[in-house]
């Protein structure tokens, strides 16, 4: 057995055990809504395992993708978010786990007005594999020489690109809690690929998951019962942030970090952190007249395009770059111009740093997120 299969095996079995009988080792506490608690089941708030609570960050009308959903809390949440036209897909890899979510599904479909979940069996790390298929595959199709090795390789390729677990860009926002560090390491590229490879233009990440303050050394991460306890398996906490930039995200940025920690091993401190982060819409750049002023109180700023804007000037961006800045979490360390009378848009094409001069936005609201006025 390989380390990433034994990996996933004992995750599978300690996760197992979880949906039978709670495990107070796994969890930290978290301050989840009480008005969303109020509709589930109490077996499934007990043997809930986090560190987090991603749902927080669901929106209506959001098509939202619980990797690791164990017995389906936070998907049951997001449910009662997501309202009418949204969505709800949990995929898991454990058996028990899955029982206990889908055990209560009509139920819950019945107190929240409509069945918006579904729990799928699947790797968090390949997300375009149905793993339930591929065990039906399997059970009629024994495998026992080469050329049915050689088939049933076939088969799983032929299902992978044309009937998806997960289809590409068919998501709006992913959430996890408490699950990427359970995944090996020679599988963390391959699984923030699949991430990004779901996500729709736009769409979002809100990972709640544990870090650590140094890198934790391989006696540790060799120790089993760590590693599925998600403590030797954590991301250091700025290798977490430069996976997600690395895999083509952008707008990465920690939203919770917690002040104390969760634990703390040969002086290693592990906390719980939210990391939220967005797939960029494609590399079309449109000048519609916008601009935005950095609020300071740096003298200056970059993105991770390479943008800089000064503190006070007022800086030309693009349609997509305006929209990352005023809609996203740095909405509030920017003021946002957007020209009375859009111009036509052309292709934007300034160099960084281009300042827009004041004629060209006569007339326009300067949104700097207060609709007070100061003026006698």
């Amino acid at each position: 057995m390989n380390i990433q299969a034994k990996v996933a095996s004992s995750v599978s079995q300690r996760y197992a055990e979880g949906a039978k009988e709670r495990q107070e080792a796994l969890c930290c506490p978290v301050d989840y809504d009480v008005a969303l608690l109020k509709l589930l089941p109490q077996e499934i708030i007990e043997r809930d395992y986090g560190c987090g609570d991603p749902s927080r960050y669901v929106q209506a009308g959001d098509t939202v993708l619980d990797l690791g959903s164990g017995g389906g809390k936070i998907c049951y949440m997001a449910a009662q978010l997501v309202g009418e036209g949204g969505m709800v897909i949990g995929v898991d890899m454990t058996d028990e786990m899955l029982a206990l979510a889908r055990k209560h599904q009509s139920g819950m479909a019945e107190k929240i007005g409509a069945d918006r979940v579904r729990f799928l069996k699947g790797y968090i790390q390949d997300l375009a594999l149905d793993v339930e298929a591929r065990e039906e595959y399997l059970l009629a199709h024994p495998i026992s020489s080469s050329d049915d090795s050689q088939q049933f390789e076939q088969w799983q390729t032929q299902q992978r690109s044309e009937r998806p677990l997960v289809g590409n860009d068919s998501i709006d926002l992913v959430v996890s809690n408490c699950v990427l560090n359970l995944v090996a390491e020679a599988d963390r590229e391959q699984m923030l690929a699949e991430i990004f490879r779901v996500l729709k233009p736009g769409g979002r990440v809100a990972i709640s998951d544990i870090v650590s303050d140094e890198a934790v050394p391989e006696h540790l991460r060799a120790n089993e019962e760590l590693w599925t306890g998600c403590i030797s398996g954590a991301f250091q906490e700025q290798q977490f942030a430069q996976a997600f930039l690395n895999a083509g995200f952008v707008l990465v940025n920690y939203d919770k970090w917690d002040e104390q920690p969760w634990q703390e091993v040969e002086g290693i401190e592990f906390r719980s952190v939210t990391l939220m982060a967005v797939k960029p819409e494609p590399p079309l750049s449109l000048d519609v007249g916008q601009a935005v002023i950095y609020r300071g109180p740096y003298s200056e700023v970059r993105d991770d395009e390479g943008h800089v804007y000064p503190r006070g000037q007022r800086i030309a961006v693009s349609a997509r770059t305006y929209s990352f800045l005023t809609e996203g979490p740095l909405k509030d360390e920017f003021i946002a111009i957007n020209p009375a009378q859009p111009k036509p848009p052309v292709d934007f094409n300034a160099p960084a740093g281009t300042l827009r001069p004041a004629a060209e936005t006569k007339g326009a609201t300067h949104n700097s997120g207060s609709s007070k006025s100061s003026c006698c």
